[in-house]
């Protein structure tokens, strides 16, 4: 990866400076001269563009040569996120869709009014390109894989560091920071590509269930068309369908000040656990072979993660999956409340909405083989059908209520069985009730009142025996001998 990728030797099989030598060794003495720039840029999603590969390479090269604050070169995956994301056709926003995203927003609160005790946001709508969606949510993209971002960052160092020959690792010295900063910059590229990806996916700021953007309303306009390409369904009815689901997500994160914490801390505990197979990282690293892009590509996009969890990783994926299900059920159960009797195509627009959450896209897939992290709602319809039987049984603010405190939150085991929350609930109270009432008493010295000795059925106190049973030197059995 220098900044003249076809640059030929010197003709004593030399290359013409340092970071070729040093990847010359590092691929097996392979060199870097039969690297097709085409072909690369095809393997990296990028388009063939001899000007844009040549900056790329620069770029790599200086970011490979200075130090960054951390494992990760979150500077290279900005770039690479927002260079993916205008690839495509990424136009600016015009009035006339801010305008209509505005309205559609505005209209979507006033229809969610009836349906939810949640109150409104106050939020301004926004409309977004996909470079502008990028810029709103890298911070938080980088709280969540972080974790695991380091790990892996980290674990490529080593791998390149042991594939070195043995004379490379004497003469590196001092420069081995720059294989450090090697491992940063292949990770951060490959994060960025798969952000940029999902940029072209996203309808809104919310469309993945994550509060991405703090304190923030916004839909793409150029991917909600995208979106309704084959439905048959009019571009209005999409545009407020969505609408409103982006307000309900809005209004939920807004007016519930701990969700956003608790949910993106549900997804930081499961990336801290996630295992990384360092054989799988030294295979890829020993393996690679630069004259075939395809094949690195297609090792990097089948992750290095092992399926197998650990019991408290297990524990962790329950609750972001029902943490996840929980926020996107009661989204979809609003959305279908409030539209039902607005939009003829309500109920095929929650269909489809459904299934294209439960499987997600490309971009989706790729992202969770990267960093090992599904942010789909699995059990989405049971937990949208838990919401509805609250409903019906409290009404719309007893239902709403129990988004008041994160101890009322229902459970896994409350989605496999909706109707029998309520009585769950009354029984773990009524226990809790008992614990109280028992932990009361000990406090007022309760435990410590001697027995009313009038009562007939209060026993003798502890450690008194009664008249006529003592006897010196033991107790009498049964048959009223002695006992020793």
């Amino acid at each position: 990866m220098t900044s003249t990728p076809n640059t030929p030797s010197n003709g004593d099989d030399s290359p013409q400076d340092p970071l070729a030598e040093m990847l010359k060794n590092l691929m097996g003495g392979q060199g870097m001269g039969d690297i097709d720039p085409a072909e690369l840029a095809k393997a990296a999603g990028l388009p063939n563009d001899p000007a844009l590969l040549q900056q790329m390479f620069s770029q790599v090269q200086a970011m490979m040569s200075s130090s960054s604050e951390g494992p990760v070169n979150w500077q290279l995956a900005h770039e690479n996120a927002r260079r993916v994301a205008a690839a495509g056709s990424d136009p600016s926003v015009t009035s006339a869709q801010s305008r209509a995203i505005d309205e559609a927003l505005r209209l979507a609160e006033l229809w969610l009014d009836p349906v939810t005790d949640l109150q409104a946001t106050g939020l301004i709508g926004r409309a977004w390109s996909r470079a502008e969606w990028v810029e709103a949510t890298l911070g938080t993209w980088k709280r969540l894989t972080e974790p695991v971002a380091n790990s892996i960052a980290n674990a490529l160092s080593d791998a390149l560091t042991q594939q070195l020959p043995e004379e490379m690792k004497s003469m590196m010295g001092g420069a081995s920071s720059m294989l450090q900063n090697m491992g940063g910059a292949i990770f951060g590229m490959q994060l960025g590509q798969a952000i940029g990806a999902l940029s072209a996916e996203v309808v809104s700021s919310t469309d993945i269930g994550v509060p991405l953007a703090d304190l923030e309303m916004a839909l793409l306009p150029g991917n909600v068309a995208k979106f309704g390409e084959g439905l048959s369904v009019p571009g209005n009815d999409i545009r407020l369908y969505l609408a409103v689901r982006e307000a309900a997500h809005a209004r939920l994160f807004v007016q519930v000040p701990w969700l956003r914490g608790h949910l993106l801390g549900a997804i930081e505990a499961y990336a801290r656990g996630i295992h990384i197979d360092m054989g799988r990282i030294e295979d890829l690293a020993r393996d690679l072979d630069p004259s075939n892009p395809e094949g690195i590509q297609e090792a990097l996009s089948q992750g290095v993660f092992t399926p197998e969890r650990t019991p408290a990783q297990s524990a962790a994926l329950e609750k972001l999956e029902t943490a996840l299900a929980l926020v996107e059920g009661w989204v979809d159960e609003l959305t279908a409340a409030a539209t039902e009797k607005m939009l003829p195509s309500a109920a095929a627009l929650r269909e489809t909405v459904r299934r294209r959450r439960a499987t997600g896209g490309p971009a989706e897939h790729a992202f969770s083989s990267l960093v090992g992290l599904e942010l789909r709602p699995r059990r989405l319809r049971e937990a949208a059908a838990l919401w509805a039987a609250l409903k019906e049984e409290r009404g719309i603010a007893g239902r709403d209520a129990i988004w008041h405190h994160p101890d009322l939150l229902p459970t896994a085991e409350d989605l496999d069985d909706p109707k029998g929350f309520t009585e769950r609930r009354r029984l773990a109270e009524a226990s809790d009730s008992e614990v109280d009432d028992a932990l009361q008493k000990l406090l007022n010295g309760g435990y410590d009142t001697p027995s009313d000795s009038s009562d007939p059925g209060a026993g003798p106190e502890a450690g008194d025996a009664p008249e006529g049973d003592s006897h010196e030197g033991g107790t009498e059995n049964g048959s009223g001998e002695a006992k020793a």
